[in-house]
This record gives C-alpha cells, sequence and structure tokens, in this order.
C-alpha cells in the first residue's frame, strides 16, 4: 500500500485523477531511498527554484521507496511546512516503480524527475519542460553526451556511460543519446499511454520507457546539461549493470515478437502542427525493412558471439595461471577475435568470397584493438578499485566488459568493416548518429 501526503494530510494514491483548473502544470518528482541526509537541502533549494524561476504552476513529490532511515519523516515535515510539496511512499524499492506510482497518481500536465544529489544544474528545468508544455514534444531527456554538456565525472563512469548508450544503439537501435540521465520529463497522456507497457521497477525503467516511446514513433526532445558526478552515489554498477542487460534482451525480445500495442500511440498522441500521415508512406515500409535486417543480423550475431564468449572465458582460464591476467586476456581475445571476424562475415552479413577478405580481417583487428583497450582498462580499473578481487572478481569484471566489447564489435562490423557502400568519410555513422 502507499500513502500520499500534500502539506501534511493523507489520502490513497490513485492511478488517474481529473485535471481540473487548480492542477500544476508540472509535477517534479525526486525519488528517493534513504536520503535523510542529503533530502532537505535537495527539497528547499528545488522548491525555491520553482518558485523563482519556473513561470509555470508547480508540485515536488518527494517519492519515498520504503526508507529505514527517517527519510519518510523528514519528508512529511517538508511536505506540512512548504507550498507546493507532497510525500508518495512506497513500501517497496525500485526508482522505476516509484516513478510509475508518482506519476499516475498525479494531475498535473506534465511529469518530471530528477535526482536527489541535485548532480544537475536546474538551470536546464525550464528547456527541459517548455516543449512539453507547448506540444512540441511528447517526452524530454537532460543528455550529458552532448557535445554543449558541461560534465564533471572520473573517467570509469564516462566510459560506462558511453558504453551503455552505445550498446543500446547496437542492440535496439537507439536514437537517443543518454538513457540514463536522472533528469526527464513527459506529458502527462504520453505518461498513461506508455506506462502500462513499462516492466521494469528498478534502474532500467528509464531506458524501457525510452525505446517504447521511440518505438511508437513519440517526439523525444534533448537537453544538453550541466552535471557534476556525486562521489557518494551508492548505484551498485556490477549488479546494475547485469540487470540492464536482462532489460535489453527482454525488451528485444518483446519487440521481436510484436508483443507490445506501440502501433496506435502515436496517432492517439498529437503535437502542435502535427498532419495525417500519408497511407502506405514508402519511408516507413523502408524503416520496417531495415529493422527486420537488423533483427535478423542481431540474431546471427548473438549466436557467433556466445560461442565466441565461451571460448574466450575457456582460453582466459587456461592461460591465466602460466601467463597473467593481461596476457591471457589478450591473448584469448585475439585468436577468438580472428575467428569471430570470420564467422560474422559469412554468418552474419552474408559476404563470401575472397574478395576483401584481408582487409576485412585488418579492420577487424582495428576493432579488437578497441576491444581489448575496453576489457584491459576494465581489469586495471579493477586492480586499483578492488586489488583483493581474485580471479573469480576479475572474470565477472572481464565478462561484463567482454559483453560491452561484443556489442562495440557489433556496431563497428555493421557500420565500417561490413557496410554495403564504403564512404569516405572516417566517421562511423550509427542508427541516429555518428560515434564521435
Amino acid at each position: 500500500m502507499h500513502t500520499t501526503t500534500t502539506a501534511g494530510t493523507s489520502a490513497e494514491a490513485r492511478p488517474e485523477q481529473a485535471v481540473d483548473a487548480s492542477a500544476p502544470v508540472l509535477d517534479l518528482v525526486i525519488p528517493v531511498y534513504d536520503e535523510a541526509v542529503d533530502l532537505e537541502r535537495a527539497v528547499r533549494t528545488t522548491r525555491a527554484f520553482l518558485d523563482n524561476q519556473v513561470p509555470f504552476s508547480s508540485r515536488l513529490t518527494i517519492a519515498d521507496n520504503a526508507s529505514t532511515d527517517g527519510t519518510l519523516e523528514i519528508a512529511q515535515r517538508l511536505a506540512a511546512e512548504l507550498s507546493g510539496v507532497r510525500v508518495v511512499h512506497l513500501d517497496a524499492r525500485g526508482r522505476g516503480r516509484a516513478l510509475h506510482t508518482a506519476w499516475l497518481a498525479s494531475d498535473a500536465q506534465v511529469f518530471a524527475y530528477m535526482d536527489v544529489d541535485l548532480s544537475t544544474d536546474l538551470s536546464a528545468l525550464l528547456p527541459l519542460i517548455a516543449p512539453l508544455v507547448s506540444g512540441h514534444s511528447h517526452l524530454a531527456i537532460g543528455t550529458r553526451l552532448s557535445r554543449t554538456s558541461r560534465v564533471v565525472r572520473g573517467p570509469a563512469r564516462e566510459a560506462i556511460s558511453r558504453s551503455y548508450n552505445l550498446l543500446l544503439r547496437g542492440t535496439l537501435a537507439t536514437r537517443f543519446s543518454d538513457a540514463q540521465c536522472g533528469f526527464k520529463a513527459i506529458r502527462s497522456d504520453a505518461a498513461h499511454a506508455l506506462l502500462p507497457l513499462v516492466a521494469d521497477t528498478g534502474w532500467f525503467f528509464d531506458t524501457e520507457l525510452l525505446v517504447l516511446a521511440e518505438r511508437a514513433g513519440l517526439r523525444i526532445h534533448e537537453v544538453p546539461v550541466d552535471w557534476v558526478d556525486d562521489p557518494d552515489s551508492r548505484v551498485d554498477i556490477v549488479a546494475t549493470a547485469f540487470a540492464d542487460l536482462r532489460g535489453i534482451a527482454r525488451v528485444g525480445r518483446e519487440l521481436a515478437a510484436g508483443r507490445l500495442a506501440l502501433s496506435e500511440l502515436r496517432e492517439r498522441l498529437p503535437l502542435v502542427g502535427d498532419a495525417p500521415a500519408p497511407a502506405g508512406d514508402d519511408a516507413a515500409r523502408g524503416t520496417a525493412s531495415a529493422r527486420t535486417t537488423l533483427l535478423r543480423q542481431l540474431v546471427r550475431f548473438a549466436a557467433v558471439g556466445v560461442a565466441s564468449t565461451v571460448a574466450y572465458v575457456i582460453g582466459y582460464l587456461l592461460l591465466r595461471g602460466p601467463f597473467g591476467a593481461q596476457t591471457a586476456n589478450v591473448t584469448a581475445l585475439l585468436l577468438t577475435a580472428i575467428a569471430n571476424t570470420a564467422a560474422n562475415r559469412r554468418v552474419t552479413f552474408g559476404i563470401s568470397g575472397r574478395s576483401r577478405a584481408v582487409t576485412h580481417q585488418g579492420q577487424g583487428l582495428v576493432v579488437f584493438g578497441l576491444a581489448w583497450a575496453l576489457t584491459s582498462g576494465s581489469l586495471a580499473l579493477l586492480a586499483v578499485v578492488a586489488p583483493t578481487a581474485g580471479r573469480l572478481g576479475e572474470l565477472a569484471v572481464l565478462v561484463v566488459a567482454n559483453l560491452g566489447a561484443t556489442v562495440l564489435r557489433f556496431v563497428l562490423l555493421r557500420h565500417w568493416v561490413f557496410r554495403a557502400h564504403p564512404a569516405a568519410s572516417s566517421s562511423i555513422d550509427l542508427p541516429g548518429g555518428t560515434v564521435r
């Protein structure tokens, strides 16, 4: 059971509420779990910003995920003291669960959320919500990966973020740039249409919401943000990475099987200036054909990748004892890379004969070099962060890094090594962007 509290009063949270004249334009949610130390500063700072800088009526909602450290008591005190602050309490954890509950219990026109650590500069809030209020877009996201974003964080988190978004582009053909920046907004009608289709209740919630929105043809507006990493973040990176990989696989299966009712969403959610789409649009058919080809290549690449990963792990374990971790890693990766390039050339991308075979292997070795840098960098980082991790720890980190390297291989093989029409440019075009 969950309850909402506004200015000290309680009521049952409902999936939907009728919009009336007193409803705010914006409902900004801060999901929290055991944030007693930072909550008051975040709420007071954000509420003051909303009052002084945002020209729309607004509500600030604290979504408490079964906190155990007094967070709920602080939230309730702030809601009683500050106008325009409410509390939603859940007895179960999960950021996605908190956002799902708080948004669907809101009567606002636009829903948004931000992290309690105030990593994202609040000056980006108005550019985030303005396109939704005006009817220009259905969703808006802050992006830390824009060239104009100013981001302060360590190289490890930077590499993880970019690798994850590259993984999404390679597996689900996404076009948005930053899936997990804790700064997003959505129109209420889009939220009510999409949220029942989003299954994840944890950190993958953001990604799943954006993937479904994009596949439904909804417009996603991106806002460059200034962002400073929270050094005290308690996110379990390894556990989150595995959960994200499971989420990607699940959503990919559901999309491939056509189990998600996305085809009519775009027509039900018009934008300002929309005109009816022409029947039998050639571009739409071309997009569908491209997605079918991509899916077929992904399935074949995955089969080759599974065999390569198994061979890599076996090779690493055999070589780790006599040669050490780094030598075992690079040797096992090199041997499997040569076999992997040859197999993908024939099986995944349907290229036979000797024409350009040597060139393809040479380009494959360049891709191998990037994969080696990713996995070796992960080993080096592990040695600094957890020098006593042991072989099982090394193997766990390498498996995760190797999965990321495998996705990187697919993107580069598809758009560089085995592309149908080689271009003169040295950049690598992706669905919706360019690898820079």
